[in-house]
């Protein structure tokens, strides 16, 4: 269970964390749409995203059922970040899983992105069950990446051609923290 928390950002500004609810959808939806044309490294464009509303609804309800995190990042309520955890299915592989995470342009350079993934890194320590974080980050991401290594996160391999945009092949480290 993760309980909404605050965080002071770099400034001066108040970031609070707490799980997406089903009345978030909306609000999820428009964000998501945004962030999804703010930058080239994620996997989807604006125009590639069109989750219903109440698909969306359904996808934060069922998100808990399955052991994950949907977490919100936000400043003076308006939503900065999400982060979503989801670990695998498989009972030999359910102590893992795979975290993704977006942070609005306009919140850029304030220390979210390290406040959203420590908050998730504390979580998994709580859950007694996940034992291992992973990630994939595009090679050329170095904020992020340096991010990740600031964490404690390892590069464990390199995806080669993980992403491909306007004819140009981009490569993704598989990168990985041990939850002990």
């Amino acid at each position: 269970m993760f309980s909404t928390q605050t965080r002071n950002l770099r400034n001066g500004n108040v970031l609070t964390l707490r799980c997406a609810l089903v009345e978030d959808a909306a609000m999820t939806l428009d964000y998501l749409r945004l962030v999804s044309g703010e930058t080239d490294n994620l996997t989807f464009r604006p125009e590639e995203f069109n989750t219903t509303l109440e698909r969306q609804s359904q996808v934060i309800e069922e998100w808990g059922g399955r052991g994950g995190l949907y977490l919100l990042g936000l400043v003076d309520g308006e939503l900065a970040s999400v982060l979503t955890f989801e670990p695998r299915s498989k009972s030999r592989t359910a102590h893992a899983g795979e975290f993704g995470l977006t942070v609005r342009q306009s919140f850029w350079g304030l220390g979210i992105a390290t406040e959203m993934v420590q908050a998730l890194i504390d979580w998994a320590h709580g859950t007694g069950r996940i034992r291992k974080i992973d990630l994939h980050v595009r090679t050329d991401n170095d904020a992020a990446i340096a991010v990740y290594k600031k964490l404690g996160f390892q590069n464990e391999g390199l995806i080669t051609r993980g992403m491909l945009i306007d004819g140009v092949f981009y490569d993704f480290y598989h990168m990985g923290l041990h939850i002990e």
